[in-house]
């Protein structure tokens, strides 16, 4: 039987039935292992697969080999460019040797730091053109070399020049009391344009006992805190103290300023002047025009014979060609000498000095920055011969698109041609009045005199009395001290500006008034409000309302230029500036030929000031709408108003002009301001030549006796002409009426006409009601209104109206030289012992 089982049909597997018992798998996570991924795998490897480990098992690795690399890099660039700064292939160590008190004599700091203790060897006497006390040094022990200048504070723009070149500042103290006055002002004027690498030092040391010194040197150093918290006080009083000042300025951390890092600038070393058409050693007047061959140490980028120089004071200049003299400050002439081989050093020397020089690069003609700063006006650009196809189907529409109007009854269609409608005779009115905007700031500015006036009369009476009484009380003095009193009393009168007093008050009373009633103005009762504010709109939303910023533009924009996207072209401008390397590079000693410079910058240079130079980068030449954000200064208290005459300081360019202040905002509308606020930050737009940011800004008011007060400090926000800004002015009213939602207003218009005009633009009051004219009652300005909500019998009705307004052209280049504090304090002071 087996063996028929075994040789018949094959048996049938068993096969688990309905009941079999299923046990659950184990849970090994939600994912698979690494193993079982590559056991899946079996080594193939999908896209898919390795793009999800990239951004996922790997990414934070990633991060972290990155992050590394950058870190790398940006420390190794920045212990390049520490290690050029001063050695052979870099630029000398650019010092400038600032005193911050009138008895502190930084002519004795240079002594020390060139004396032969320290170990340096000073190799070029008067190294920077225009300046005397100017040398430099070479430190054969460091392997380093510096260029020293004195720069007195008594040239305040001179001193902001060679701080805006200079590598380090060493400002020198006084032993008691650390800075004066003025001292404190120039340091508010460094810090805001940007303060480089600086050390503080002070003398007088060694005449301080022992047991004193300890207690001296905490005192000034509290001194020192309030300005250099973080900055070590040096003493410098012996070589040995010298030499570690020396130290520290070659080896310290370099602060990077951003309106100079990214320009090349040039600090004149050896300067030239050869008259057009005339010899070398003929001079010129002030006027003429010759070449100006500038040598110095390149900073910065790479400068192009292509770029324009602006210098600074005078004005933007072309380039002709850029010569490589020999360095007046080689590293390696200090290298010791060898026993029996000291001539032939000097002869190697000497032959070095004789190396002719060599011209690196020529501008040529066609691709050379247009010194063209403003646009082409074509006055006959918006006339038109003959109408267009476009233009005829418009007027064929408009034909048969009839005016509708309203003329008296039996009127025929002849007749009604020559009807004038209200519309079109108030437009034709307002085609008479002047197109500048000057004329409704006179006016403006008129009626705020007359209500000053009128405010001031009784004041005025009151002053006449008490005017009465001083004399009385100068008569009882006389009778105690009649000579002295009397001199003292008329000196004084002397030196007052009766005029400057008189703008001073009146300046104060509208800064006055409008903190108390903020833009409010009177209507006019000798001319309709509708002809006086025809420049005037309402918004329903100062917010939200439209402004079309290319309507109605003044003649003046016809000659500014325009950026589609400005931060789209700065960025792009300065990336290619970073990676530009055609021209004299970083640290070589060059020789500019600038043409067309006219003969007052050499006698600029013979007068004592440093020539400072600049490369500008494309576009910086041309005129447009500058926007500054700026915020006051604490130590200015007097009202600066709109459109007041300015001194600016806009990175290395300097000029006058009146701006514009308005509201810092992120919407597409900005509310001028007619005072410059002291308690938040405020846009300064000004017609000036365009500057891309970063760059430091200044904000100087001149006096009648030329001192410059600093009044505002900021930096470069934008060049956007299309920035809309709008004046409001506020109409207010009396509530005469009142009922539940309606209430009738008087004193905002004095006849019909004027409320029928006004009609659409909507009403608010002080206490938050909103409303609307509804109708006109009477013919003297009568109006009822209608609000959200019972008014109250205290309240003011008040109507907003806006119109555009733009800067004034008056960008002037040429700024007066500045007077300092402490020479009009001098002169007061020497009159009082003469009277004495």
């Amino acid at each position: 039987m087996a063996k028929m089982a075994a040789n018949g049909e094959k048996q049938q597997g068993h096969r688990p039935g309905v009941y079999k018992q299923k046990n659950k798998g184990h849970k090994h996570g939600r994912h698979k292992t690494k193993g079982e991924l590559e056991r899946e795998n079996k080594g193939r490897v999908s896209v898919t697969t390795l793009t999800k480990k990239q951004r996922k098992e790997l990414k934070k690795m990633d991060r972290r080999h990155k992050a590394n690399q950058l870190r790398r890099t940006k420390k190794d660039q920045v212990l390049t460019e520490k290690r050029r700064l001063g050695s052979r292939d870099g630029p000398p160590h650019l010092v400038a040797v600032v005193s911050l008190h009138a008895n502190a004599d930084a002519g004795a700091v240079t002594k020390l730091l060139r004396g032969e203790g320290a170990g340096g060897v000073v190799h070029q006497e008067q190294c920077v053109s225009g300046v005397s006390d100017s040398f430099g040094l070479i430190l054969p022990r460091f392997k380093q070399r510096f260029t020293f200048l004195t720069q007195s504070t008594a040239d305040m723009h001179s001193l902001l020049d060679v701080a805006k070149v200079a590598d380090s500042l060493v400002f020198v103290l006084d032993s008691t009391e650390g800075w004066d006055t003025y001292g404190d002002h120039c340091l508010s004027c460094l810090f805001a344009q940007g303060l480089p690498s600086h050390a503080v030092v002070c003398q007088g040391w060694s005449d301080v006992s022992v047991k004193k010194k300890v207690d001296f040197r905490k005192a000034l150093t509290k001194i020192a805190e309030v300005r250099f918290p973080d900055t070590r006080l040096f003493q410098l009083d012996s070589d040995q103290d010298a030499t570690l000042l020396l130290r520290h300025l070659g080896g310290q951390r370099q602060r990077k300023l951003g309106f100079r890092s990214r320009r090349s600038h040039l600090l004149a070393q050896q300067v030239k002047f050869t008259p057009n058409n005339r010899g070398e050693g003929s001079g010129g007047g002030p006027t003429d025009l010759g070449t100006l061959c500038v040598s110095g140490y390149v900073r910065g980028r790479a400068l192009h014979a292509d770029r324009l120089v602006h210098i600074s004071g005078h004005g933007d200049f072309q380039l002709s060609q850029i010569d490589i003299p020999p360095d007046p400050l080689p590293l390696h002439l200090t290298r010791p000498t060898k026993p029996g081989k000291g001539r032939d050093a000097e002869m190697e020397d000497g032959d070095e000095s004789e190396v002719p020089v060599r011209v690196l690069m020529k501008a040529d003609p066609s691709t050379r920055e247009s010194l063209q700063t403003e646009a082409e006006v074509d006055p006959m650009d918006g006339e038109q011969t003959w109408p267009t196809e476009q233009e005829l189907l418009e007027a064929e529409e408009a034909r048969k698109n009839k005016r509708v109007m309203k003329v008296p009854k039996g009127t025929s269609d002849y007749q009604a041609t020559w009807i004038i409608d209200e519309d079109e005779e108030e437009n034709g009115e307002a085609d008479e009045e002047s197109s500048d905007d000057d004329g409704d700031d006179i006016m403006d500015e008129a009626m705020d005199g007359d209500d000053e006036e009128i405010n001031s009369q009784e004041p005025g009476s009151h002053a006449a009395s008490e005017e009465e009484d001083d004399d009385d009380d100068e008569e009882e003095e006389e009778e105690v001290c009649p000579t002295e009193r009397a001199g003292a009393d008329q000196r004084y009168d002397d030196n007052m500006d009766e005029a400057a007093e008189e703008e001073g008050l009146k300046r104060y009373r509208e800064a006055r008034s409008h903190e108390m009633f903020p833009d409010e103005v009177d209507t006019p009762r000798d001319a309709p409000a509708r002809i006086r504010f025809q420049r005037y709109r309402g918004l329903k939303s100062f917010r939200s309302s439209p402004w079309d910023p290319m309507e109605n533009l003044p003649l003046d924009y016809s000659r500014i230029f325009q950026f589609q996207s400005f931060e789209r072209t700065r960025r792009r401008i300065l990336a290619e500036a970073a990676a530009d390397e055609d021209g004299a590079m970083d640290g070589w000693y060059v020789t500019l030929h600038i043409i067309d410079v006219p003969f007052s910058v050499m006698e600029s240079v013979q007068s004592g000031k440093p020539l400072v130079l600049v490369s500008l980068l494309p576009h910086e030449q041309k005129m447009s709408v500058v926007h500054l954000l700026v915020q006051r200064h604490p130590s200015n208290t007097e009202p600066i108003k709109t459109k007041e005459e300015l001194v600016f300081h806009c990175g290395f360019r300097r000029f006058r002009a009146s701006p514009i202040f308005s509201q810092h905002t992120t919407a597409d509308k900005h509310k001028m301001e007619r005072f410059l606020r002291p308690d938040a930050p405020t846009v300064v737009s000004v017609y000036a030549p365009i500057t891309f940011p970063p760059a430091g800004v200044l904000l100087f008011k001149q006096r009648s006796d030329g001192v410059q007060d600093l009044v505002a400090t900021g930096s470069v926000l934008s060049c956007d002409p299309r920035r809309v800004v709008l004046k409001r002015i506020v109409l207010s009213g009396h509530p005469f009426k009142i009922n539940r939602r309606s209430a009738v207003v008087r004193y905002m218009f004095f006849n019909r006409e004027d409320i029928m005009w006004f009609k659409p633009v909507e009403l608010r009051t002080k206490w938050g009601r909103r409303g609307h004219i509804k109708e006109a009652l009477g013919t003297h300005g009568h109006m009822k209104c209608v609000f959200d909500n019972q008014l109250r019998s205290q309240d003011t009705v008040l109507m907003n109206l806006y119109k555009r307004v733009y800067p004034r052209w008056t960008y002037d280049p040429y700024v007066p030289p500045q007077l300092p504090w402490f020479k009009n304090e001098v002169t007061v002071e020497m009159d009082d012992l003469d009277m004495e």
